[in-house]
């Protein structure tokens, strides 16, 4: 007996202790969904505060920006206004006639028995299609298509509704004819205002007008002075396509065809240079060897010259020299002794007639002075040398 009633004591308070931990896992389970819902609440509403704030600072920066725009175009408005008061006058000009003249049409429309909304639209329509055939015209303009039409169109209409209220000044106030040339300009300064505003500056300057008249007159020599050259350009220009060759690049290609030179020059012209360069050769080797005979002809036409304002120094009189200062000549290192014999000029010669060669290369003369500082010996030796080697230059030529 004793046992059973253990046992079973032992059971109840086995299922108290589950019962107990039964609700106290489920006290835990409640408390942890109401957790779990706390903190989605505490999330929920933070997202929402974080969004309110950012759509806060949108709005903020968005009316800023607005703010910002606003003042720039204040600003840049004030400005042109300020660089160009012309424009304010202008508008205010234009409202000016831009009235007055609607007024005057409509008055004529109503005083010839026209209904008032109808005078109205017939009034706008003279004024406002003279408009917008104007800013058509500019947008023309802009996009670089042909405006002209678009401002015959803009003063025909114009000129219309100028006889309408011309008409109309003169019925209206009979006694004062001048008023009728008043109206009638109304409608026609307005237009005029805007067509100095937007086509005044379009005009060539003075250095334009200059630059264009001068470059007429160098087409005009050029027609004169070389007409198959220009012929030959025009040529070449329609063979390829167009725009490929334009009027200078085209002439100097047909300059190159006729002359086989660059533009300007010619086998002639080479030809004459050359003769030039070679007298001018000539007259230095003549100088070189005749110098102490210049020198005294010089000094001798100086006083006798009765023209002392005009007397040139000594050495360019005897053509020799400039009437300018010239640096001092290095003289050559002595390379042997004074006065070589012929069997050392001699043996001198190839080298001479390399160092004519270089000179010659380098666009100078064949002279003593060059001679001795390329091969480096006195000038007495270089002169000697110097005829060995245009004799032995002329022998290789013929």
């Amino acid at each position: 007996m004793s046992t059973y009633r253990e046992e079973k004591r032992r059971d109840e308070q086995l299922r108290a202790e589950q019962a107990r931990e039964d609700r106290r896992l489920e006290l835990q389970a409640r408390q942890d969904r109401e957790a779990a819902r706390a903190e989605e609440k505490r999330k929920d509403a933070e997202a929402k505060r974080r969004q309110e704030q950012a759509e806060k600072k949108a709005r903020a920066a968005e009316q800023q920006a607005k703010k910002a725009a606003a003042a720039a175009k204040r600003a840049k408005a004030i400005r042109g206004l300020k660089t160009n008061p012309a424009t304010l006058f202008v508008a205010f000009v234009m409202v000016a006639s831009i009235v007055p003249a609607i007024l005057s049409q409509i008055g004529a429309l109503t005083g010839a028995s026209v209904a008032a909304p109808m005078a109205g639209l017939l009034a706008a329509m003279l004024e406002g299609g003279a408009w917008a055939i104007t800013f058509m015209g500019k947008q023309a303009e802009d996009s670089g298509r042909e405006p002209r039409k678009y401002r015959i169109g803009t003063w025909a209409v114009a000129a219309v509704a100028a006889a309408v209220n011309f008409w109309h000044g003169l019925e209206a106030y009979g006694e004062h004819p001048w008023v009728a040339f008043v109206l009638g300009a109304s409608s026609l300064f307005a237009i005029y205002i805007w067509d100095l505003k937007t086509h005044g500056s379009h005009g060539r300057s003075k250095e334009q007008k200059q630059a264009e008249k001068a470059r007429r007159a160098h087409v005009s020599a050029r027609r004169k002075h070389h007409p198959e050259i220009v012929e030959q350009a025009v040529k070449l220009q329609a063979a390829l396509p167009y725009g490929v060759l334009d009027d200078e690049s085209a002439f100097a290609a047909a300059w190159r065809i006729h002359t086989g030179a660059e533009p300007g020059l010619s086998a002639e012209l080479y030809a004459t240079a050359t003769n030039a360069v070679l007298s001018l050769g000539a007259a230095f080797e003549l100088g070189d060897n005749v110098r102490d005979e210049l020198l005294e002809t010089g000094f001798k036409a100086a006083r006798l010259n009765p023209f002392a304002e005009l007397t040139q120094v000594p050495g360019s009189q005897a053509g020799i020299g400039s009437n300018t200062d010239e640096p001092p000549v290095d003289k050559p290192r002595e390379s042997g002794p004074r006065g070589r014999s012929d069997e050392e000029l001699n043996a001198l010669l190839p080298d001479a007639l390399t160092a004519a060669a270089d000179l010659v290369a380098e666009g100078k003369q064949i002279s003593a002075t060059g001679l001795a500082k390329k091969l480096q010996i006195r000038r007495e030796d270089a002169l000697k040398l110097r005829d060995r080697v245009i004799e032995q230059r002329r022998l290789h030529v013929a």
